[in-house]
């Protein structure tokens, strides 16, 4: 019985590592974004959804072409969302911008929706991309799924690339430097609109990274995927600081570690990384309440940090 226990919540915490790696994930592309433009991109899930439904119209093509199209059309379309919609609002306020992002989101949420609108047939499309990662690895009473594993491989991979660029490239000089005081890095001559393009593209690879980790475990998208998970990430990222690349993503792996442990307690439906229930969100939420009572500023924020310090 105490085996049989200890093995339960070793699973518990093993898919909870899974499931705050594909939240860091999130919360990296969308900490990025904000760390340069200012901007909480609401429409971030929306990315996902692009290149989950990439990987539902290629799929039984070969699994690592379906997914370098669904890299490159989820790029291409966060390029068109900053030139046609995020450019143009660049001088106006936060606030602005925010409302603009909820109108490309449900945009695009409902352009998904036409596509089951006129069809008779179930919402939503299979997806068979990377399916055998479904599989477990057995080791006594645990059971490690491969796309656990590919989760926590692809989010570390992925952050020490990210640190790399920012710490050693010319590039993440001027990306830092963009966040930190953005018009006087435009008076020493860094170049806005490149930084700011960099920095949307990158977050657009995240999002499809994060698509293809999410798709493998749940095998099928509509107007809805992508939506879910951002909305915890988001929340996330505000528990664990938004002033601060690193904070966020703590953030983002606490709030994903937690909602797939504390799920893993209570009686649940659905599969990882999405374990639900009715009183799951209230927990998640009252805890989230409690941290930013405590800690305005977000759990992993300096004391002391310069609104400033944001990369």
């Amino acid at each position: 019985m105490i085996l049989a226990v200890a093995s339960a919540h070793v699973q518990a915490i093993i898919d909870a590592i899974g499931s705050g790696a594909v939240f860091a994930l999130i919360a990296v592309g969308i900490g990025l974004v904000f760390g340069v433009l200012r901007l909480v991109n609401f429409a971030y899930g929306q990315l996902i959804m692009i290149a989950a439904y990439m990987l539902a119209f290629t799929d039984g093509w070969n699994d690592a072409f379906s997914i370098v199209v669904a890299v490159a059309v989820t790029v291409f379309a966060v390029l068109v969302m900053e030139r046609v919609a995020f450019r143009p609002l660049r001088t106006t306020s936060p606030a602005t911008m925010l409302v603009a992002t909820f109108a490309i989101s449900f945009l695009l949420q409902n352009a998904a929706l036409l596509r089951y609108t006129y069809k008779d047939r179930p919402q939503g499309d299979s997806i068979g991309t990377l399916a055998e990662l479904n599989r477990a690895i057995t080791i006594g009473q645990v059971h490690v799924r491969w796309v656990t594993i590919v989760a926590i491989c692809t989010a570390s991979l992925a952050l020490a690339g990210l640190a790399l660029l920012l710490g050693w490239t010319s590039l993440g000089l001027q990306l830092r430097a963009a966040a930190n005081d953005f018009q006087t890095a435009r008076l020493l001559g860094v170049r806005a609109n490149t930084v700011i393009m960099w920095a949307v593209a990158i977050s657009g690879v995240l999002a499809a990274f994060a698509a293809v980790i999410l798709s493998i475990s749940r095998q099928q998208v509509d107007q809805t995927t992508g939506l879910d998970v951002t909305i915890f990430v988001l929340i996330g990222v505000v528990v664990g600081g938004m002033e601060n690349l690193v904070s966020a993503t703590l953030g983002g792996f606490l709030i994903g570690f937690a909602n797939s442990l504390v799920g893993a307690e209570l009686p649940t439906q659905g599969s990882w990384p999405f374990t639900s229930n009715v009183y799951l969100p209230s927990v998640i939420y009252l805890a989230v309440i409690l941290v930013l009572l405590v800690r305005p500023g977000g759990l992993f924020a300096r004391s002391g940090q310069a609104a400033v310090e944001r990369v």
